[in-house]
């Protein structure tokens, strides 16, 4: 079975409610931590400089991407090649056009209205999440959600945004970001959960463990015994 480019640029019926592929793409679900990129961005080929060697089909996916596509029929195998590479090359490119001061604004906002969803940890009080690479390179890692209050990072709740590469994201988007609005950084938070046993901190009560277990050792190398049932009552 062959298609079309203009069949393959809307062969799933969602893409009918968008005049352009971006829009479609960053509507779709498990897609919400993506931001939509400037179509003069994409356009401009100095910022795709050496996507090329990382993308399969990348000409015919970035025609894709750009809504650019020729006539020419395809088979099926090409066709979803094709779609995986478009998917794969928009998200090379947005981990480079977030780190613009335009690509920044857009993820600050959603980072403000709480988007990429609110910190798990008790004591940091639901704050805003922000998602985060742990490698810049794809196919390494996973995206993880980064908490400036508690400066820790979790994984995505929902199965369809963990699946996200994080080197989509990159490694650095948080501290960029309050490179950029460093007037609302959060202050960390000082807050910390203290475990205690008979209201005794747990960490005391196992220092004094400590303690007794080194005067028994000690106590047994003064009397020169081997066992402590020889220590004395």
């Amino acid at each position: 079975m062959t298609f079309t480019m203009n069949e393959l640029s809307s062969t799933d019926s969602e893409s009918d409610y968008y005049k352009y592929w971006i829009d479609w793409f960053v509507s779709l679900e498990g897609n919400e931590y993506f931001c939509a990129v400037d179509e003069e961005y994409v356009t401009d080929r100095f910022n795709l400089t050496n996507l090329n060697t990382e993308v399969l089909h990348y000409q015919k996916a970035l025609e894709l991407i750009t809504d650019n596509l020729s006539n020419k029929p395809m088979t099926n195998e090409l066709r979803e090649q094709v779609e995986k590479s478009a998917m794969h090359l928009y998200g090379l490119v947005h981990a480079r056009y977030i780190m613009t001061a335009r690509g920044l604004s857009k993820m600050y906002e959603k980072y403000k209205h709480g988007e990429f969803g609110l910190c798990p940890r008790y004591h940091c009080s639901q704050h805003p999440l922000i998602p985060v690479g742990l490698s810049d390179v794809a196919f390494k890692e996973k995206v993880k959600l980064y908490c400036p209050r508690c400066e820790d990072i979790y994984c995505p709740k929902s199965r369809k945004h963990a699946r996200l590469d994080g080197a989509y994201f990159g490694t650095g988007l948080p501290h960029m970001i309050f490179l950029n609005y460093s007037a609302n950084r959060p202050a960390p938070s000082e807050q910390r959960y203290v475990p205690r046993i008979f209201g005794f901190k747990i960490h005391e009560v196992a220092e004094l463990h400590r303690w007794q277990d080194e005067q028994r050792e000690e106590q047994k190398k003064r009397l020169g015994i081997t066992s402590s049932a020889q220590l004395p009552a």
